[in-house]
């Protein structure tokens, strides 16, 4: 008994790692309590219950990876029967290409960082104007997404912006190239280097949010741009072109928005942009450019040329629906690693770490829907909004998701609402033509709005909790700022394309 009080309070201390305790305390609350609101007000209360204490986890992901949470209560909902394990496991199976596409694609992409570098590498120290160099970030990220995964064009921005300030960091401290060197420790800098460091640090804010943004930009136009389109994809039967086709009338207006604002945004210099790379700064990255390709053999160049290619063959082959996108992804992997030499395991594996973890939280997000189904939660606002006039029922869910996904995740809010409406299609509620226009309604409601915070998009996340965040002081307040902007063009253009053109 005497150690039994020290071996609770090492498995509390244990729970969800360094989450605060008041985070801790609330998710042990939720579980204590689910059974009891189960038992007193019924599993429909308690699914509602339920809903909302999932999106807390999501909207509290910088507090803790809402994967153990999430599950927890997803692991709960199944124990008190407000869903059966074979209701959840047909849930994934339903939605296994959505699966692949994640845990093959991404894995996929991760063998061809070495040609995305290259390319962001040469725009940085080729393109000195800031406007037309931020415009192509955007544009450069939106075209990318659209072919290959958010997440990865995310971790390549990030990686090249880490290079690039790790680069200029050791010059400046003094260190030599075969030193040990934390770039995170400003100690050793004069004071003339601390100011130009503020102004790289404001260069690169800039360019990594106009490139995440232009993968949102991106991201909403093609059925593998985001994991939800191929979601909505596969419940409406569009392959890639036929996605692009619907979903065009609106993304296309709201591709154009966002690019002028762009422009905009670095001309005025408001909400932070506008800031210019220091000439010593760009100096040095120029001469380790040139040092660096210099010593090129013909091993390297051969694998740049070998990713290009596969590339190019990654975008016809989803252009042309040759296979389920995580099919594609999976030739991909096979063809990067046995051309170029990856043949280790370990190193294979590595491709798989980024993808993995948002894999399985999807899951989890299907053992929600599940809930949802067998509780029929959503189905009465679905059809609140059903009897409305056909007329407002797209901007209605263009609404209704945007708000949502802005403080949640939108790949759960896309697979909750496509189900309903597919559901309603199924019944005979409504017809083939307006079912497109729910669907296009809901795919850009989901995608458009969320970048207001970085818990509605994932590339938003990923950026805010990366490496390179604190180097350039980019906190959560300043991306919700620097996103405003994007946030009231994308949105409001995505809405008046959705009242118009759909």
């Amino acid at each position: 008994m005497t150690n039994f009080r020290p071996f609770m309070q090492a498995v509390y201390s244990n729970f969800l790692g360094q989450s605060p305790n008041w985070y801790k305390q609330l998710i042990l609350f939720f579980l204590i309590v689910n059974p009891l609101c189960n038992l007193l007000l019924g599993p429909v209360m308690c699914g509602w219950l339920l809903i909302f204490e999932f999106i807390f986890t999501l909207a509290m992901a910088l507090k803790c990876y809402p994967l153990q949470p999430g599950g927890l209560l997803a692991m709960e909902a199944v124990i008190i029967h407000l869903s059966e394990p074979g209701h959840v496991y047909d849930e994934i199976a339903a939605n296994l290409p959505v699966i692949l596409l994640l845990m093959f694609m991404v894995a996929g992409i991760y063998f061809m960082k070495g040609m995305l570098l290259f390319v962001f590498t040469k725009l940085l120290l080729n393109v000195r104007n800031k406007t037309g160099l931020s415009l192509l970030f955007t544009l450069l990220g939106a075209l990318m997404s659209a072919f290959l995964d958010a997440l990865t064009v995310t971790a390549v921005l990030i990686s090249s912006a880490v290079g690039f300030y790790a680069i200029y960091h050791r010059v400046v401290s003094g260190s030599h190239p075969g030193m040990d060197h934390d770039h995170s420790n400003d100690d050793n800098l004069h004071d003339d280097h601390r100011l130009e460091l503020d102004e790289f640090r404001a260069f690169l804010r800039s360019l990594l949010m106009h490139g995440a943004v232009g993968t949102a930009l991106g991201g909403v136009c093609t059925l593998v741009g985001e994991p939800q389109n191929l979601l909505i994809g596969e419940k409406m039967g569009w392959h890639f072109m036929a996605f692009f086709t619907h979903v065009a009338p609106v993304s296309m207006p709201v591709l154009a928005c966002g690019l002028l604002t762009t422009v905009v945004l670095e001309k005025t210099g408001w909400f932070g942009y506008g800031a210019r790379i220091p000439e010593p700064v760009f100096e040095i990255l120029r001469e380790f450019d040139q040092e660096e390709q210099a010593s090129w053999g013909m091993k390297e160049k051969s694998e740049l040329y070998i990713q290009f290619a596969v590339a190019l063959f990654l975008m016809l082959a989803l252009a042309f629906h040759l296979a389920e996108a995580g099919v594609i992804g999976l030739t991909v992997i096979i063809l990067l690693t046995s051309l170029n030499g990856v043949t280790e395991e370990h190193r294979i594996g590595r491709a798989f770490e980024e993808a993995l973890p948002f894999t399985a939280l999807l899951v989890v997000f299907f053992t929600i829907v599940s809930v949802i189904h067998d509780q029929q939660l959503f189905t009465p606002l679905i059809e609140a909004v059903l009897e409305q006039d056909l007329r407002n029922q797209p901007v209605m869910f263009f609404i209704a998701n945007g708000l949502l996904s802005a403080i949640s995740d939108n790949v759960f809010v896309a697979t909750v609402y496509i189900n309903e409406v597919a559901s309603a299609f199924d019944a005979g509620r409504i017809s083939r033509e307006h079912f497109d226009a729910l669907a296009v309604a809901i795919n850009t409601g989901t995608n458009l709005p969320s970048v207001a915070t970085p818990n509605g998009q994932a590339a938003f996340l990923f950026l805010l909790t990366s490496a390179i965040a604190p180097l350039i002081r980019l906190s959560y307040m300043r991306m919700v700022i620097m996103a405003l902007p994007y946030t009231i063009m994308l949105s409001g253009t995505g809405l008046l394309a959705v009242w118009y053109m759909i």
